[in-house]
């Protein structure tokens, strides 16, 4: 088992002249905790480099790129009332996407199995033509295109941030080739995500939103995987699975309002490894609980590294709450025309 593991110390030179919740610390915190616990001398170390002019515009206009450039060396610029740039701003985003682009390439090559990239600034906020939500470019988006240009078919992106990755779903509303899945609170910010936003003409099903409401857990997550991911995934039958792997899901978030603990997103690590023959790359995403972080990205990496997931203690996934239940019921009815497998039985 081979895990690719990236990070680069000029991610932490994006920060904003005042408390913001998308700061430096979150990715010391989850750093640190790796080295203690001895997990990052297990993996190998990929270097980040910058996203090519090609790789950027398989996702984003040059405006939006142009936009980001011109941050470089001004001390503040505010690209929206949430998502900032400082001197180095553009310089990390660049080294973030392309340095996930590089290793989502050596996972389809067969150079490594799985990876796990620790990168900032964030990115499934971000639109082709639009920096928000505390993202600068979309990395994720980027990699699923980088890794097609490798040879990967199809793609599965599973989003597990507390918010919906608007940008991401837009990016690929309507290409059959590849399947967006994410989990998020609802109602919230940015207002996207309802159970049936289904994909464009030509990919219908290919969008597949789960919209929550606050306070769901492991069990919850875990039957949405279990009752709508996992038959819908294996149907499709990725070649790749990438990972919007935010943290603020987690129980104590400062930001989401849900209650998902280190061993439910372990849970869902491993679930994931089953599919596209456990070539798994999870990104940062967000995440503001500094210890929530920490201790989650740890435990999905010792998921990756290949050690056994911790049972959640939450309770089974037959024995959710009924909100949860009606969620799911809902989100099944919608996505039943395009996965029959779906249907009531």
């Amino acid at each position: 088992m081979s895990t690719g593991l990236l990070y680069d110390d000029r991610f932490l030179l994006h920060r904003a002249p005042y408390e913001h919740p998308e700061h430096p610390g979150r990715l010391t915190a989850i750093r640190d905790r790796l080295v203690t616990e001895g997990l990052s001398e297990r993996c190998e170390r990929v270097p980040a480099r910058e996203a090519t002019a090609q790789e950027l515009r398989a996702i984003h206009t040059q405006g939006l790129i142009n936009a980001v450039r011109a941050t470089s060396g001004r001390d503040f610029t505010e690209l929206d009332p949430d998502t900032y740039a400082c001197r180095d701003s553009a310089e990390a985003a660049l080294l973030a996407a392309g340095g996930l682009a590089e290793l989502a390439t050596l996972l389809v090559q067969g150079d490594l199995d799985n990876g796990f990239a620790l990168v900032r600034p964030p990115g499934h906020h971000a639109e082709a033509d639009l920096a928000m939500g505390f993202c600068l470019f979309n990395n994720v988006a980027i990699a699923a295109r980088a890794a097609q240009a490798a040879g990967a078919s199809r793609i599965l992106i599973v989003d597990w941030d507390v918010h919906h990755g608007n940008g991401t779903q837009h990016s690929f509303w309507d290409d059959p080739t590849v399947l967006y899945f994410s989990t998020h609170q609802f109602p919230f910010y940015p207002g996207t995500g309802a159970a049936d936003e289904l994909g464009g003409p030509h990919a219908r099903g290919r969008t597949i939103n789960v919209p929550w409401d606050a306070g769901m857990g492991d069990a919850e997550y875990l039957a949405a995987f279990d009752r709508v991911l996992l038959p819908v995934a294996r149907k499709f039958h990725p070649d790749l699975v990438l990972v919007s792997a935010g943290f603020d899901a987690a129980e104590g978030d400062l930001l989401g309002q849900m209650r998902v603990t280190p061993d439910g997103f372990a849970a869902m690590t491993a679930r994931l490894r089953t599919l596209a023959g456990g070539r798994l790359l999870l990104a940062l995403e967000g995440g503001y609980n500094l210890n929530a972080i920490a201790t989650s990205a740890a435990a999905c990496l010792r998921v990756l590294l290949g050690e056994s997931a911790a049972v959640p203690d939450d309770g089974p996934t037959d024995r959710i709450s009924p909100v949860a239940e009606g969620a799911l019921d809902s989100v099944r009815r919608a996505q039943a025309p395009f996965w029959p497998r779906l249907a009531a039985p």
